[in-house]
C-alpha cells in the first residue's frame, strides 16, 4: 500500500501526516494537555496500546512530537496544528453532527473531558466529591466520582472513599448534550431528563465549575 501521495502540494504532504486513522484524535489529545501515554490512551479509549504507540513515533519522526522524560511535547510544528484541529472540531459541531448513535455515548469520555475543563477558581474551599451515575454508555460503565479540591482536579472510577456532596444521575446522552452546548444542566433538571441532589448551595454553584467543550459555542447553521 503506498504511503505517499507522491505530490509536492502542501495538502498532500500534511494530509500524509495527519490523516491516518486516529492521528488527529492523539493531536488534539497532546493539544489538550495530556503528555503522558496512559493519559493520551484515556482520550482514545478505543485505540489500541500499540497503534498508539506507532502513531506518536511516526509523530516524532516528522517532527511534531518530542518524546523526554517519558513525556510526549509537541514541537512548534505540533503547537501550529491548533487552528488546524479546532477548525476540524468547529466543522464538525456545525455540519457533522446529525444524531449521534448509542456507539458515540462514551461516558468514561465524556468525564475525562469534564474533569480536565473544570474552573478551579470556581470551586468553594475544601473538598467536594461530585459523584454521577450516567446510563446508557457504549462503553457500560456508569459511575464516576469527580474529586475537587482546588486547584487539584481528580477523576476516580471506582470509590474513593469520601462522603458525596453532590449526586449527579441521568443518560449519559443529556451529559453529552450539555457538554456540547445543546442544552443548559439545570435547563436538563427541570425536564426532569437530570436528578442532581445535595445542599442547595452546592447545587445552584454545580454549573459554575464546569467550563464546556470547546465547540460548544459554535453557532449551528440555521437549517439545524
Amino acid at each position: 500500500m503506498a504511503t505517499t501521495y507522491g505530490q509536492f502540494c502542501p495538502v498532500a504532504m500534511a494530509s500524509e501526516v495527519l490523516t491516518e486513522r486516529w492521528t488527529p484524535l492523539v493531536v488534539r489529545e497532546l493539544l489538550c494537555g495530556s503528555t503522558r501515554f496512559n493519559d493520551l490512551r484515556r482520550g482514545v479509549p478505543l485505540m489500541s496500546p500499540a497503534l498508539l504507540s506507532k502513531r506518536l513515533k511516526t509523530l516524532e519522526r516528522v517532527g511534531v512530537v518530542d518524546h523526554v522524560g517519558g513525556e510526549y511535547r509537541l514541537t512548534a510544528a505540533g503547537q501550529e496544528l491548533w487552528p488546524v484541529i479546532e477548525s476540524m472540531g468547529r466543522w464538525g459541531q456545525r455540519w457533522a453532527r446529525g444524531d449521534v448513535i448509542a456507539k458515540h455515548y462514551d461516558a468514561s469520555l465524556l468525564m475525562w473531558d469534564i474533569h480536565r475543563n473544570v474552573d478551579a477558581s470556581a470551586l468553594p474551599e475544601g473538598r467536594v466529591v461530585v459523584h454521577f451515575h450516567l446510563k446508557g454508555s457504549s462503553d457500560k460503565k456508569s459511575h464516576f466520582w469527580l474529586v475537587l479540591e482546588s486547584p487539584t482536579v481528580d477523576l476516580c472510577l471506582t470509590d474513593p472513599g469520601h462522603d458525596i456532596d453532590v449526586d449527579v444521575a441521568g443518560h449519559v446522552q443529556t451529559m453529552i448534550d450539555y457538554w456540547m452546548g445543546r442544552r443548559g444542566l439545570m435547563d436538563a433538571v427541570k425536564a426532569g431528563d437530570l436528578a442532581v441532589a445535595g445542599p442547595r448551595a452546592l447545587v445552584r454553584a454545580l454549573p459554575t465549575w464546569f467550563t464546556r467543550s470547546t465547540f460548544a459555542s459554535v453557532p449551528l447553521p440555521e437549517s439545524a
